[in-house]
C-alpha cells in the first residue's frame, strides 16, 4: 500500500494535488512495506527525525532502494566535493559554518538586510518589463518574472559581474532541466546538463582566483580570501558552495513565488488584502511555505542507528523519506490543514526544514518571496488564471508550476 502510494504521488498527474494521497499517508505515520522506504507523514514524527543525530543526509550511506527519488542536491556536478547538504557532522558543520560567515550573522549581519532596496530594483525592473514582453492578455509569471528573478539575486550575491549573468541565466535552465526526471524510470541527465555544470565550475573557478586577486564586499570574495589559518574552504569548496547556491536556492524560490501566485489568485479576497497593505505580505509567505512549500519531500535520508517512530522499527541502514508537505497539512498540528489561511496563529511550518539541515538561504528566500509577491499584487490590475491547474514541472519533490498564464486589465506604475 505504501509503495502504491509513493507511486502515485511520484506519478505526474498527481502533480497538481497530491494532497489527498498525503492524506491517505497519514493515515500510517511511518509506513512501510516490501523492500521500499520508511515513510514519515505526520508532523511531529518529522519534525522528530529532522532533529536525531541517528538520520543521515549523505547520500553515501544509502543503499538502493525501488523508487528512490532525486532531489535538489544531484544537480552538482558529480566531479565536485559533496555540498553541505549531502553531509553529516562534522563535515557539514564546518561547510555550513564557513558559508555563514559571508552570509549572516554573526559575521555577516547586514547581507540579507542591505539587499533590500537592490531587490525591490529588480522586481520593479522585471514588473515593468512585462507589457514589452508580449501582450496583457497572456502573460506568464514563471518566465517574465518569477524565473529571472531569483537567479539575479543569486548572481548579485555572489559578485557576478552584469555582463556576465545572462550566462548564469542559460546554466540555471539547464540544471533546472535536471531536476525533472521522469518519477516512472530511472533518473537521466537531459542533454546539455553535463555541459552546463562543466562550464559553471570553470567560470566559478577563475571567478574565484580573480576575487583572490581583487576582492569585493561580495560573497564569493569573502569565502574565498577567508583566513587560511581558520579553517577555510579549499577551493573546490568553494565552487561546490557557490553551485548550490545557484542551483538550490534558484529552484526552491521560483516555486514559492509562482505557487504563492496561484494560491493568491485563487484566494482574490487575500489578494485584494496584499495589494492595500503590503505588511500582510509576511504572514502571507509563512502560511505558504505551509500551505504549498516547493520543497514537498526530503526522500533520500537514511538510520544510522535502529529508531523506535511511532511504534515502528526503523532498522540501521534503512532508507527514510521525510514527506514535509504531508506534516504541513497534518490536522493533529494544524486546525483545518486544508485552508490558506495567512491570519492563522501559529505557522511553525516543515517548508524550511528544520535542524541543521533547516534551508540556509531562507532569511534571503523569505525577502525574496515578500517583495515579489506583494509588488505583483499592487500592480497587476485585474489578475486573473487563464490555465487552472497550471502544466507543473514533472519533480515531485521541487513541486512548482512549469508555467503560470495570466492575463490582466494593465500594469500600474
Amino acid at each position: 500500500m505504501t509503495q502504491e502510494l509513493l507511486r502515485e504521488i511520484m506519478d505526474y498527474s498527481h502533480r497538481a494535488d497530491p494532497y489527498p494521497l498525503y492524506e491517505e499517508l497519514r493515515k500510517t505515520p511511518v509506513a512501510h512495506d516490501g523492500d521500499g522506504p520508511y515513510v514519515v507523514s505526520t508532523y511531529y514524527e518529522i519534525q522528530s527525525l529532522l532533529h536525531d543525530p541517528r538520520v543521515s543526509s549523505d547520500h553515501r550511506n544509502l543503499t538502493a532502494t525501488p523508487g528512490d527519488a532525486r532531489t535538489v542536491s544531484e544537480g552538482a556536478d558529480a566531479s565536485l566535493p559533496p555540498i553541505f547538504l549531502r553531509l553529516d557532522p562534522p563535515e557539514h558543520d564546518r561547510l555550513r559554518r564557513m558559508t555563514n560567515r559571508s552570509f549572516g550573522p554573526p559575521h555577516s549581519p547586514h547581507r540579507v538586510h542591505d539587499m533590500y532596496g537592490e531587490l525591490r530594483g529588480i522586481v520593479s525592473e522585471l514588473v515593468d518589463s512585462i507589457p514589452a514582453a508580449g501582450p496583457l492578455d497572456r502573460i506568464d509569471l514563471v518566465d517574465q518574472f518569477a524565473y529571472p528573478f531569483p537567479v539575479t539575486v543569486i548572481c548579485r550575491l555572489l559578485g557576478v559581474p552584469p555582463e556576465d549573468e545572462p550566462r548564469f541565466h542559460v546554466w540555471a535552465d539547464a540544471l533546472a532541466a535536471s531536476l525533472d526526471p521522469d518519477p516512472a524510470g530511472p533518473a537521466q541527465q537531459p542533454p546539455g546538463t553535463a555541459d552546463a555544470q562543466t562550464q559553471l565550475a570553470i567560470y566559478l573557478a577563475e571567478l574565484v582566483e580573480e576575487r583572490r586577486r581583487h576582492p569585493g564586499p561580495d560573497m564569493l570574495s569573502q569565502m574565498a580570501t577567508a583566513d587560511p589559518t581558520d579553517d577555510s574552504m579549499t577551493t573546490v569548496e568553494v565552487i561546490s558552495t557557490a553551485a548550490l547556491l545557484l542551483i538550490a536556492g534558484h529552484e526552491t524560490t521560483v516555486n514559492l513565488i509562482t505557487n504563492g501566485m496561484l494560491t493568491l489568485l485563487r484566494h482574490p479576497d487575500v489578494l485584494r488584502r496584499l495589494r492595500k497593505d503590503s505588511s500582510l505580505a509576511a504572514s502571507v509567505v509563512e502560511e505558504l511555505l505551509r500551505y504549498e512549500p516547493p520543497v514537498q519531500l526530503l526522500p533520500r535520508r537514511s538510520a544510522l542507528d535502529e529508531i523506535e517512530m511511532a511504534g515502528v522499527r526503523i532498522p540501521k541502514g534503512a532508507t527514510i523519506w521525510l514527506m514535509l508537505a504531508s506534516g504541513n497539512r497534518d490536522p493533529q498540528r494544524f486546525e483545518a490543514p486544508d485552508r490558506f489561511d495567512p491570519d492563522r496563529p501559529d505557522i511553525q511550518h516543515l517548508g524550511f526544514g528544520s535542524g541543521i539541515h533547516s534551508c540556509f538561504g531562507a532569511p534571503l528566500a523569505r525577502l525574496e518571496a515578500q517583495l515579489a509577491l506583494s509588488e505583483l499584487a499592487r500592480r497587476l490590475d485585474g489578475p486573473h488564471l487563464l490555465e487552472d491547474p497550471p502544466p507543473y514541472r514533472q519533480n515531485a519533490a521541487l513541486r512548482g508550476p512549469r508555467h503560470l498564464y495570466v492575463g490582466c486589465d494593465g500594469i500600474r506604475t
